[in-house]
């Protein structure tokens, strides 16, 4: 077994989950990313937790969307419906054979999904960001994610290794370097009201007063790297533009552009997938208001891959997601869906707070 993917289930399991004696985790994946499924069950074994691997067949969800009558649909599956309350810990690793499995779905059908799902995907949120019962994604090459992002397999494993720290001698020690820098700015941030965005792409004005700040130093997504916050729900003006593709159920939407009036998304445009962003921004009240502001600040990702986890990461962006925000960051939005869209700012760009400049052309000026 590649030695990188040892490290990355021993980072996942000691640092961003934290098993301890005697907890529940779940380890979900399919059938292609067994090798870091089988490593992570043994490191929780070896921590003295009781592991469950959850292995889905790639082509469950396609089937699913294709087959499903509307009351299918709208059911949860069991993992949401059980598996939120019964496991201490979740691992969840994306592992596709094929990135674009709901490209010819009619995206009616996965709205009634997302729809059907509301409940439990505030609960799993609000899981996600509780320190003492964690929720973790990651994810393990395939050559479908290799394609996507333009890449050999072989070229696409050492991106994924490089950014998620797996190649020094020490990961977890670098890891928690990178949350010490992170809390320095979440704690700048902290109290300053509004945040004032600015560049060719975007002219933004976004209210976070009474918002906390949350750094994501890779126990929530792995890799993290980015500070984050929940905009008030009303206090969204201007315009954006988001120069990389969001990628979203399967679907690809390229060249979104949002422009907002007291925090509501009151029009929409896209080059392509337009209808299904439509769709998503219908699906309620919650849909057209932003629910998450984001920096990415991981100079390890260093070019667009067309997945989101890495993709709004990269050092030199900014990432926003339409729909349900964060309860523990003070958040009231609340919505079926929670999309996210990255900005590029490495050129002409600078981001304020309070009036002072604090990020200029993808640096930070204040660490």
């Amino acid at each position: 077994m590649d030695e990188r993917v040892v490290k990355q289930a021993r980072v996942l399991v000691d640092y961003s989950a934290g098993v301890g004696e005697g907890e529940t985790v779940a380890i979900r994946s399919t059938t292609l990313g067994v090798p870091l499924v089988e490593a992570a069950f043994e490191r929780v074994l070896e921590r003295g937790g009781h592991p469950t691997a959850l292995i889905d067949p790639p082509r469950a969800e396609e089937i699913f969307l294709r087959t499903a009558g509307e009351a299918q649909l709208r059911r949860p599956p069991f993992f949401l419906e059980v598996g939120l309350d019964y496991f201490d810990h979740i691992i969840l690793i994306q592992a596709p054979e094929n990135t674009r499995h709901a490209s010819s779905t009619d995206p009616r059908r996965q709205a009634l999904m997302l729809d059907g799902r509301r409940a439990l995907m505030a609960k799993y949120l609000e899981k996600m960001m509780r320190p003492e019962r964690s929720v973790t994604i990651t994810l393990h090459p395939t050559p479908a994610l290799a394609q996507d992002a333009a890449m050999s397999l072989l070229d696409y494993e050492d991106f994924v290794y490089r950014a998620c720290l797996l190649e020094g001698p020490d990961p977890l020690a670098a890891w928690r370097a990178m949350g010490e820098r992170q809390k320095r700015i979440c704690d700048w941030l902290a109290g300053r009201s509004p945040l004032r965005i600015e560049g060719p792409n975007v002219d933004l004005t976004l209210r976070v007063g009474g918002r906390r700040w949350m750094s994501d130093d890779g126990r929530k997504n792995f890799p993290g790297g980015e500070v984050f916050t929940s905009p008030v729900e009303d206090g969204t003006e201007g315009e954006v533009r988001f120069t990389y593709p969001a990628m979203h159920q399967g679907r690809e939407i390229r060249d979104v552009r949002l422009w907002f009036e007291g925090g509501r998304v009151v029009r929409a445009e896209a080059a392509t997938g337009l209808a299904y962003l439509e769709e998503l921004l219908a699906l309620d009240e919650g849909a057209r208001r932003l629910g998450e502001l984001a920096i990415g600040t991981n100079t390890g990702v260093t070019r667009f891959t067309g997945n989101v986890l890495f993709d709004e990461k990269i050092g030199g962006t900014c990432h926003m997601a339409v729909g349900r925000g964060f309860a523990n960051l003070g958040s009231r939005n609340e919505s079926a869906i929670h999309v996210d869209m990255v900005c590029d700012l490495k050129t002409d760009s600078r981001i304020s707070a309070d009036g002072e400049v604090f990020y200029r052309n993808g640096e930070f000026t204040i660490v």
